[in-house]
């Protein structure tokens, strides 16, 4: 039996609602690639490159500064056979969504750094400098996310940020942490977004993820339990997920722009 097909996307807990409009543009890229009987990782792929290449978003082209001036970039896919790609503080690379799934098939899972770039070099994806988005509220707010499930039943999360305008270079928020800022299994699919180091400490969606597969709770009161119990008002923090049967759902404690689309014709 083929499977509904679905997507979600976020831009970012914090972030200005009206970008709404943006998200639906990355949507309407991945449903149509999804009703072409494309794959879930190209649905989802193509999806985030479409919000890594809006500047209204802190991410790939739209990344923000660290201290030192320097523009590096994180980005996650994750599918639910286990195939795991991501990158950390990676230097001039307008969709380093692209990188992390080239690491899909690799014996590696992730790479961080100048090595990250280096490897992205030898693999032909494209490499340019990042012009930094203008100074403005970017600790937590415009990252970005996707989930996509095909008519297999395959089940991806992408995730991509800019990281933080305060903080140092080096610095790792959750986007590119398994558990973190995302998870897939089970038929349930989870993608988080926020203050990294408050949804690390939780490994929030790998928790949120436990509550749905494993003790049964509904998508919407698990993520409305780890938004009010796990986290104070004053953290921003905001979560998208999917179940195999092709619902959606999303929740924040602040503002946070977001879309979806499933095969059924319902949209969020």
């Amino acid at each position: 039996m083929m499977a509904k097909l679905a997507i979600i996307a976020h831009g970012g807990a914090g972030a200005d609602p009206l970008k709404k409009s943006n998200i639906e543009e990355a949507i309407q890229k991945g449903s149509s690639l999804l009703e072409s009987d494309a794959c879930a990782v190209d649905a989802a792929v193509e999806a985030c490159v479409i919000l890594e290449n809006d500047p209204a978003f802190n991410a790939g082209t739209g990344s923000v500064t660290r201290l030192d001036g320097s523009v590096l970039v994180d980005a996650s896919i994750h599918v639910n056979d286990g195939r795991l790609g991501f990158v950390a503080s990676m230097p001039e690379t307008p969709n380093p969504i692209r990188v992390a799934e080239a690491l899909l098939d690799e014996e590696i899972n992730g790479l961080g750094g100048i090595g990250a770039r280096e490897w992205a070099d030898q693999r032909g994806i494209p490499r340019s400098a990042v012009t930094p988005r203008p100074p403005g509220k970017t600790a937590s707010g415009d990252t970005v996310g996707v989930i996509a499930m095909d008519s297999e039943g395959v089940m991806v999360t992408a995730t991509s940020t800019g990281g933080c305008s305060d903080q140092p270079a080096g610095r790792i928020g959750d986007v590119p942490l398994p558990g973190c800022g995302f998870w897939v299994e089970s038929g349930v699919a989870i993608a988080a977004t926020g203050i990294g180091e408050a949804i690390t400490r939780e490994m929030l969606s790998h928790r949120v993820h436990g509550w749905i597969s494993r003790d049964g709770m509904p998508m919407g009161r698990a993520f409305e339990k780890a938004i009010k119990t796990r986290f104070d008002e004053s953290t921003d923090v905001g979560l998208i997920g999917m179940t195999s049967d092709g619902s959606c759902a999303a929740r924040a404690n602040t503002n946070m722009p977001w879309a979806s689309w499933n095969s059924d014709g319902i949209r969020g």
